[in-house]
C-alpha cells in the first residue's frame, strides 16, 4: 500500500507576511486562506509591531490545517543603518506585547508629524485620511502612501515614496531606534528566535558572523529581493555557523511576483529545524 502523505521535500512554508494588522492588505483571516490555497502547510504572521493578528490567523489556519507562527517585523538600528528583524515562535507575550504598544504609539506620533511636512509642502492630507488606510493596523508610511493615492497627490506608492516619504524627502520622519542587541533580547525573553531579514548581498561571511556572535538565531535566506547567489551563500553560512534557515514572500496582500504569498518555496524542513532550536532553548533554560 503507497502512503498517500506528501514527502518532506513536498511541503512548503512561508515565514514573512502581512496583514492589515500592519501594512498588508488582507485580513489575517484572508491572508491564511491564502496560504491555504497555495498549498502552504505553515504560515508565520509577522505584522510590524504587532501580534493582534495572530489570534484570528490561528482561529482559521485551525480549521483549515495550517499551521499558524506567531511572529513580528521590527525595525532595529545599528548606529544610523536600519536592519529588519523578525521574531518567530513567539511564546512569552507579554513583555513583548508591552514593547510593541509603544512602538506602535511612535508610529502614531511619527504619522502625524509626516502629516504636519506634508501640509508644510503644499500637501493638504489629514492624519484622519491615513487612519482611514491603516483601519486599526499598526500605521505606517505604507498608510500615508495610500491616502496620498486616493486624494491624487500621488501615482503610486513609488511615486509617493520617491517624491515625499523616502529617506532624505521632504516628508520623511525618522523613527525612535531600537538597538539590535535589545531588538534580539526583547524576542529571546518572548521566547522566540531572532531571524534577521532579507540581508540580501551585505549578508557576507563577516556579517553573519556578527550576527551570531550577537545572539541572532538564523537568516533569512529565501527572500524576493536575493538573488541565486545569495541563497546559496547564506544557505551556507547558516549552516557554518550553526544558525537556523528560514525563508518568506514578505507578501502583503497582493500579487506581487515572486513576492507573491508562497512562491519562494520554503522547505518545511527549515520550519522543523526552527521547532528543534526553539526546544533547545527551552531546555537550556530549565537548567538554568
Amino acid at each position: 500500500m503507497t502512503s498517500s502523505a506528501p514527502r518532506v521535500d513536498d511541503r512548503f512554508v512561508d515565514l514573512h507576511s502581512h496583514s492589515t494588522a500592519s501594512d498588508g492588505a488582507l485580513p489575517p483571516a484572508d491572508v491564511v486562506r491564502a496560504a491555504h490555497r497555495a498549498r502552504l502547510t505553515a504560515l508565520a504572521l509577522t505584522d510590524h509591531d504587532t501580534l493582534d493578528g495572530v489570534a484570528e490567523a490561528r482561529r482559521v489556519g485551525a480549521e483549515l490545517g495550517v499551521r499558524v507562527v506567531a511572529g513580528v517585523e521590527l525595525s532595529a538600528h545599528e548606529g544610523d543603518t536600519e536592519v529588519h528583524v523578525l521574531g518567530l515562535h513567539l511564546s512569552r507575550t507579554e513583555e513583548i506585547e508591552r514593547s510593541l504598544a509603544a512602538f506602535r504609539a511612535a508610529r502614531l506620533t511619527r504619522a502625524d508629524r509626516i502629516v504636519h511636512r506634508l501640509n508644510s509642502i503644499g500637501v493638504p492630507l489629514t492624519i484622519a485620511a491615513v487612519m482611514e488606510q491603516a483601519a486599526g493596523g499598526a500605521v505606517g508610511r505604507p498608510h500615508v502612501a495610500r491616502a496620498m493615492i486616493a486624494e491624487g497627490w500621488a501615482r503610486d506608492s513609488r511615486d509617493a515614496f520617491d517624491r515625499y516619504l523616502g529617506f532624505g524627502k521632504p516628508a520623511y520622519v525618522d523613527k525612535p531606534k531600537l538597538d539590535l542587541p535589545e531588538a534580539i533580547a526583547l524576542i529571546h525573553r518572548a521566547g522566540g528566535l531572532a531571524i534577521m531579514a532579507h540581508p540580501g548581498s551585505a549578508g557576507t561571511r563577516a556579517r553573519v558572523e556578527q550576527l551570531a556572535s550577537l545572539g541572532m538565531d538564523g537568516v533569512e535566506v529565501k527572500h524576493p529581493s536575493h538573488s541565486g547567489d545569495d541563497v546559496t551563500r547564506l544557505g551556507a553560512l547558516v549552516d557554518h555557523y550553526r544558525m537556523v534557515p528560514s525563508g518568506g514572500s514578505d507578501w502583503h496582500g497582493a500579487s506581487e511576483g515572486m513576492r507573491t504569498l508562497g512562491n519562494q518555496r520554503v522547505p518545511a524542513g527549515w520550519l522543523e529545524r526552527q521547532d528543534q532550536r526553539v526546544r533547545e532553548r527551552a531546555d537550556q533554560e530549565k537548567v538554568a
